[in-house]
């Protein structure tokens, strides 16, 4: 099925539903939930999706796993999704939490297969084989970092969440706590405490998630300085420490071929 509502056919008696969706340009879905568990790939382009507990930047051919009945928000850059919604009892392995996921060649094969099904597919033939392949191969992936989370109290979360739209390699620890009015040392401890990283380590990893939509039309050089990167290798260390891979693996070129 493509470019199809979820709510025409999650009455149909199927434990997968595969959904292929083309959105526009910078297409927006606002906080929303699903009765089933979904696998969102992104065939192409870059995903933001939010939760109340944390943002997840899903990388070009990459996918994100999101429990049911979880509410979230997703911001589309030039993205063709591939879906599978899920009845949860047919999933009880799934993540309590969002988890980014890499979509190697056979899963990539069997999403484009599925999503030409129609809603009530034969469970005995070639659709239902390949519905529960998927399944099987979902369970081996092994979950990529690319999030940082969100504080459960509503000023450490505006702060995040402003950083995230905006970046700024210049904040620093004592700026923040001012504009909570605490101390630097109250509210460092209290970050922590709510986000399991320093103020610092948080910011790092959210400029360098910040990165990887820049990456799709902008060069290694040009992203990290926009960041705050004082040259193009800093940039791609730091990079790849934190992801395990270099950001030219996400420039327009790499993904392209």
């Amino acid at each position: 099925m493509k470019n199809v509502p979820l709510a025409d056919v999650d009455h149909v008696d199927r434990a997968v539903l595969p959904i292929g969706t083309d959105y526009p340009p910078g297409h927006v879905l606002d906080w929303h939930e699903h009765r089933r568990a979904q696998f969102l790939h992104g065939a192409t382009g870059v995903m933001v999706v939010d939760t109340a507990e944390g943002t997840w930047t899903v990388p070009p051919e990459r996918a994100v796993l999101i429990p049911p009945a979880t509410r979230h928000h997703v911001r589309m850059l030039g993205v063709s999704t591939r879906s599978l919604y899920i009845e949860p009892h047919a999933v009880p392995w799934w993540p309590a939490t969002c988890t980014v996921v890499d979509v190697p060649p056979l899963l990539r094969e069997l999403l484009l297969a599925a999503v030409e099904f129609d809603a009530d597919y034969s469970l005995s033939g070639r659709a239902g084989s390949i519905a529960a392949l998927l399944l099987y191969e979902i369970a081996e992936r092994a979950p990529l970092p690319f999030h940082v989370g969100i504080p459960a109290s509503a000023d450490l979360a505006h702060l995040c969440r402003a950083y995230l739209s905006a970046p700024d390699p210049d904040a620093t620890n004592a700026a923040w706590a001012a504009s909570t009015a605490m101390s630097e040392r109250a509210f460092t401890r209290r970050f922590r405490s709510e986000t399991g990283d320093s103020p610092a380590v948080w910011r790092g990893r959210a400029r360098l998630l910040a990165a990887v939509p820049l990456l799709r039309t902008a060069s290694v050089s040009e992203v990290g300085a926009r960041i705050g990167y004082a040259s193009p290798a800093a940039f791609t260390a730091a990079f790849t420490r934190a992801f395990g891979m270099p950001p030219s693996r996400f420039t327009a070129r790499s993904t392209a071929t």
